[in-house]
């Protein structure tokens, strides 16, 4: 998923992948092997297991494909590694890409490739993480939801904020406290829409030019096409459509 974390980017994110399940089956998949590795197919004994599947679920991956990415984990020989890389795209657009990869030198040579070619450039470590908030993020469906009620549980589930729409609702956690506040949603058995730790941009950059717009798109298009590639976060103030 990519954009920052407000409902009308992660709506557009969505309707934008859905010719495009396989691929998304496919990094989650990833994750569930790096997952199983690190703790074991068991949901209930395996926390990040259990923040990925919540994921999936989220993002209308079906359980039987779930199943099967956890049993075929154990027979996965690839050793992968996480990476985060930082760079900017046109016009000083602060992007981030979360990798999870088994060749480094592959996928750091991709990656600067699409920033060159479509105005922009890698950087250093740190170089725009300083302009984003590492947080938990869960967009809920709102329908039927009583904000009175909602307002209240969300106070009692330790959650930072939340921000109440007429399509979704958008709650926020810390870090540390993503697991405990998802979960005690999930007891409430809301819908949800999207569900994992983001990062989160403190200001915004707008493009004016149709190319900068142009190109914008065309490395967000590449970055989340690449089969290491697993989150593209930015910072552009992407204009509303209607």
């Amino acid at each position: 998923m990519s954009g920052h974390s407000k409902w009308s980017t992660i709506k557009r994110k969505k309707e934008k992948i859905d010719g495009k399940r396989a691929a998304v089956f496919t990094k989650i998949g990833r994750e569930i092997a790096v997952a199983v590795k690190e703790g074991g197919p068991t949901p209930e004994n395996n926390s990040k297991l259990r923040d990925i599947i919540a994921k999936a679920k989220a993002a209308n991956v079906p359980n039987d494909n779930i199943e099967r990415a956890i049993k075929k984990a154990s027979d996965d020989k690839a050793d992968y590694e996480e990476i985060m890389y930082e760079g900017y795209g046109p016009s000083g657009v602060a992007v981030i890409v979360e990798c999870l990869t088994d060749n480094r030198n592959r996928t750091a040579g991709d990656l600067r490739h699409f920033f060159d070619k479509f105005g922009g450039n890698l950087g250093q470590s740190g170089s725009v993480s300083f302009m984003f908030n590492h947080k938990g993020v869960i967009v809920i469906d709102a329908e039927g939801v009583d904000e009175e009620t909602f307002m209240e549980q969300a106070m009692e589930s330790g959650a930072e904020d939340y921000e109440f729409g007429e399509e979704a609702i958008e709650v926020t956690t810390s870090v540390a406290d993503f697991r405990a506040v998802r979960e005690y949603f999930e007891g409430k058995n809301y819908s949800f829409l999207s569900a994992q730790v983001e990062y989160v941009p403190t200001t915004l950059t707008a493009l004016t030019s149709e190319d900068d717009i142009k190109k914008m798109n065309l490395l967000i298009d590449n970055l989340e096409e690449d089969d290491d590639v697993q989150n593209v976060w930015h910072n552009w103030d992407e204009p509303d459509e209607e």
